[in-house]
Order: structure tokens, then sequence, then C-alpha cells
């Protein structure tokens, strides 16, 4: 054997060996890690949280702006411990409180029956912090509506589509007239 049918087998062998593991990988019935805490499943359905409390209308909902996968990044590096076991706890609880209302999924609900759902949800968290003590835990759904605020009026989408935007800003002026209906303006 020469040494450049060597090189080539061992080449066939190295990519056998990367495919193969790589295809096993993808056989496995558990979803793909995004980052230490959360897999593919947990940002889709942060997604579809983000998308029924910002919904698509003339402008780009939630999931436009990748919500899931914001949320996913602010929790994990951004987040005390005890607030990321709440947070993701609060996933399953969610979906819990939906099979309760429901009698299914919050996948699988409709968007009237989301929409019901999470509107009770906020309707609870705003208990919860008005009888909240000092040292008691966030709710978790409170969280996820924040970070789905901030997310989205924070990314390109939600700047440039669903408010004004004015990339090269003029002077400052601290009182502009507002017509009902328009856009606010995005901060630059």
């Amino acid at each position: 054997m020469n040494r450049r049918d060597a090189i080539a087998a061992i080449g066939w062998i190295m990519g056998g060996t990367m495919i193969g593991a790589e295809f096993l990988v993808s056989c496995t019935n558990s979803s793909p890690k995004v980052n230490k805490l959360f897999d593919q499943d947990q940002v889709t359905f942060l997604d579809e949280v983000g998308e029924t409390i910002i919904p698509t209308t003339d402008s780009p909902g939630a999931k436009a702006a990748k919500i899931g996968a914001f949320m996913a990044t602010m929790v994990q590096d951004c987040y005390t411990p005890e607030d990321q076991k709440i947070f993701l706890k609060g996933i399953s609880q969610l979906d819990d409180a939906s099979k309760k209302k429901f009698d299914k999924k919050f996948l699988e609900a409709t968007a009237q029956e989301r929409t019901a759902l999470l509107n009770q949800l906020d309707k609870d968290q705003k208990n919860h912090q008005v009888n909240k003590k000092e040292d008691a835990p966030n709710h978790y759904f409170r969280m996820m509506k924040e970070l789905t605020m901030l997310g989205y009026f924070t990314s390109e989408v939600g700047a440039t589509q669903a408010l004004r935007y004015l990339p090269v800003p003029g002077r400052y002026e601290g009182c502009m007239p507002y017509k009902k209906g328009e856009k606010a303006w995005a901060i630059t």
C-alpha cells in the first residue's frame, strides 16, 4: 500500500466515525440542546408562548424575532439559579395548566384557548406580585412575559417593523405630536 492509499483509507475511517456518531445522535428521541439549560422543544414552546403574547398582526409577531432562543439565552446567562429553576419548572406548569383547562397540551390548543390561558396566568402573576413577600420567589409567567417584551422590542423585527425607527436621529424633540393609532418610537 502506498502513502496515498493509506491517507485515503484513514480519511474514510475518520469520516465514517464522524458521520456515524452524527447519525447515531440524530436518531435519538431527545431534542438537541440549545444551551446548557434548554433543548429545542422548550425553545419552540417558548416561541409559541411569545407569539401568543405578541401575535402577528400588521407587524411580525414574537416568533419572527426568535423570542424562544432569546429567552433561553437570557435565562441561562442572566438569571440566578433559583430563577432558572422557577422558569424551567414554569414551562411544564404552563403546559399542565393547559391540560387541566382544555384537556390538551399548550401547543395543541387553539389561539383563542392559548390567549385565554395566558390572560388567566397574567392575572395570577399580578395577584402574586401584590401579595408577594420580600423573599418570595418570582412568578414564572411574569418572567416569560417580561422576556418576551424585552426581546421583541429590542430585536430588529420589533424595533423596525412594530415601532417607528429612525436609524440616524436628528435633534432631540421632547414633545412630539401623537395621533391615535400611530406606532411608538424605537429608542436608538
